[in-house]
């Protein structure tokens, strides 16, 4: 399995309500691309301090490699990248992608 963690800088100007309706919209990515085991996004929770500006987050668990692959250039998943993009402070500079396998 696969654990696609992805933290996000999201700007500051977003309200409540967009925060959520992206993080709805990369849930809803489960539902369209096969090989999704589960999602789970929001904001950082931790008490330690050390998120670098990076407060919003999600994880994606794929059940190999390749599911993971085809999640990258699965249409939906490439324009609710470009949404996820768009709302960082910063574009690309607003994200950190890690994947874990497991």
């Amino acid at each position: 399995m696969i654990l696609h963690c992805v933290l996000m800088r999201l700007k500051a100007a977003m309200t409540g309500e967009e925060k959520q309706s992206l993080f709805d919209a990369i849930v809803a990515l489960k539902q369209v691309i096969p090989g999704i085991i589960d999602i789970k996004c929001g904001p950082n929770v931790s008490p330690e301090g050390l998120h670098a500006g990076y407060v919003d987050g999600f994880a994606v668990t794929f059940e190999s490699a390749e599911a993971r692959d085809v999640y990258l250039v699965h249409p939906e998943h490439v324009g609710v990248g470009e949404r996820i993009v768009s709302s960082t402070d910063g574009g690309l500079g607003g994200l950190i992608v890690f994947d874990l396998n497991y």
